[in-house]
């Protein structure tokens, strides 16, 4: 009897982690072959002006190559073109690229294997006295703003760090301003071979068809005691394509404590569902480098607009040729009533997932897929047992009885 039960119990527990087995194998495998260059082809003597750099991180494929571009030459942007070749390259004119003359001066070629093509560009840094602790913008008296921060006109250093595990290209840069005097605005990209997830908050799920821009604000003087800030930035891309966000809800916060929405800017056909290309976030900042729970702080977006005109970007100007579509749209950080004001931290950092295709979808882990299985795996086996042994009993009991012979 001990051992039919142990039987049962067994094949029960079996059946239910191979069901859980199976799901955690049907994760992403796709993988990409990573590779980075700096000023593609740059030869004396022609030469950028100090501070500024191109750089261009392949994705080879199997069949097809995921070229990303991230360039401060004007507004810092970050260029992704998806090709349908493995042999596709990037070729820059670089006289016609550094004197900004005309467009057409960087390609991917051939240009016939061109399938999709989107540029993020980070315009303005916006500050704004909220002496009504409203952290919104849109509320916000025009008379409240600060002169903005003008992205194009910031000095920049740059950095390339790339190992066989980690390819990070690091942008700081500031005004000649009291402002900037021990400060700076910080965009870190980031590309990856696989899917994965940073283990920094907040932790966005990548994939071999995404890169990634971490943002920061360190170190500047707010011109107000009760100051915030908003990043401005905006989506430069092909007609026939359109822009929207989309905000979507989860029950898990395992990634990102006390976070259960994400927030998804996507590009689809004109007169179509599909997505092609997004930038996906989640509506939270942070106040420290390395942030405890007590560092978290809201964020939220403004309405999505159309623009009538690209932005100052040498990368979107020697790129786009044919009367691209720009989208703009701002990131406000903080929540209504927040004591916690831009000059109690001096740092404010955000994080945005760039890529093509259906945007990444968070997941339970391991470790929380284990945990449901045992606590429903274990309920159940007890049931399908506790069942099994009345039933039994009851046939033991009844064989047992005593039937006169007539």
């Amino acid at each position: 009897m001990s051992t039919f039960k142990a039987n049962s119990v067994c094949s029960v527990l079996f059946v239910v982690l191979g069901a859980a087995l199976g799901f955690l194998g049907n994760g992403d495998t796709f993988r990409r072959k990573v590779s980075v260059e700096l000023n593609p082809g740059l030869t004396p003597p022609s030469v950028l002006p100090p501070g500024v750099g191109l750089v261009h991180v392949r994705g080879l494929g199997l069949n097809d190559t995921l070229h990303f571009v991230l360039c401060n030459a004007g507004a810092p942007a970050l260029l992704m073109v998806h090709t349908n070749s493995t042999q596709s390259a990037v070729q820059v004119d670089w006289p016609v690229f550094i004197n900004r003359s005309s467009s057409g001066s960087l390609r991917v070629e051939p240009q016939s294997s061109v399938q999709y093509s989107s540029a993020l560009v980070f315009t303005r840094v916006w500050e704004y006295d909220d002496v009504n602790n409203t952290a919104d913008p849109q509320q916000t008296a025009e008379s409240s703003f600060y002169p903005p921060y003008e992205l194009q006109n910031f000095l920049w250093t740059l950095n390339v760090s790339a190992n066989q595990s980690d390819l990070r290209v690091t942008l700081c840069g500031g005004e000649k301003t009291e402002s900037f005097l021990n400060g700076s605005l910080c965009l870190q990209f980031s590309a990856f071979e696989s899917e994965g997830r940073d283990k920094a908050w907040p932790s966005l799920r990548h994939n071999a068809n995404s890169s990634q821009l971490h943002v920061w604000l360190d170190g500047v003087t707010p011109r107000g005691n009760d100051s915030r800030f908003a990043l401005e930035f905006q989506s430069v891309g092909e007609s026939g394509f359109e822009g929207r966000v989309d905000v979507h809800s989860s029950i898990d916060d395992e990634y990102t404590p006390s976070i259960f929405k994400v927030s998804q800017w996507v590009s689809s056909p004109v007169n179509s569902s599909g997505v092609v290309g997004y930038n996906q976030w989640k509506p939270v900042a942070y106040r420290k480098p390395q942030p405890v729970f007590e560092d978290a702080t809201p964020c939220k977006h403004s309405q999505l607009v159309s623009v009538n005109r690209i932005p100052q970007s040498g990368l979107v100007q020697a790129y786009f040729t044919d009367n691209p579509h720009t989208y703009g749209l701002n990131i406000s950080f903080g929540i209504d009533k927040d004591p916690v004001f831009y000059s109690d931290s001096k740092y404010i950092s955000w994080t945005v997932l760039v890529g093509m295709g259906e945007p990444p979808a968070d997941s339970f882990s391991t470790l929380i897929i284990i945990i449901i299985t045992v606590g429903l795996g274990t309920p159940l086996a007890i049931i399908i047992v506790g069942g099994v042994f009345v039933w039994i009993r009851k046939r033991m009991s009844h064989s047992s009885v005593y039937e006169p012979i007539n």
